[in-house]
């Protein structure tokens, strides 16, 4: 399965696709695009409002891999549903972690 992150030497970017509103917060594994590209699902319970949602992504993503949130920050799509992030930290704990998460 491809894998929805791209390890730099000394960052990861990981691909997300966010569902603001979703009724809580939760990642809910991988979905490919209509071009084949994986993306992490994640919903949060906050509304998409002054950057409430990105917020809270972050926070999950943080909390997920048990890094501080200021390791996590939005690369692009901050009015999108479809967003980068980037995870400055250890590249190879990162994969590691989401490997396990995701089960791949």
């Amino acid at each position: 399965m491809t894998r929805p992150y791209k390890a730099f030497a000394d960052h990861l970017t990981l691909a997300v696709r966010l569902t603001p509103n979703g009724g809580r917060d939760q990642l809910d594994g991988i979905e490919l695009d209509a071009d084949g590209k994986a993306r992490l699902k994640a919903r949060v319970s906050v509304v998409p409002e002054k950057g409430k949602a990105n917020k809270a992504l972050v926070a999950l993503i943080a909390k997920a891999l048990g890094l501080p949130k200021s390791s996590v920050s939005l690369v692009s799509g901050d009015t999108s549903r479809k967003k980068i992030l980037r995870i400055d930290a250890e590249p190879e704990d990162v994969m590691v972690k989401l490997d396990v998460f995701l089960g791949l």
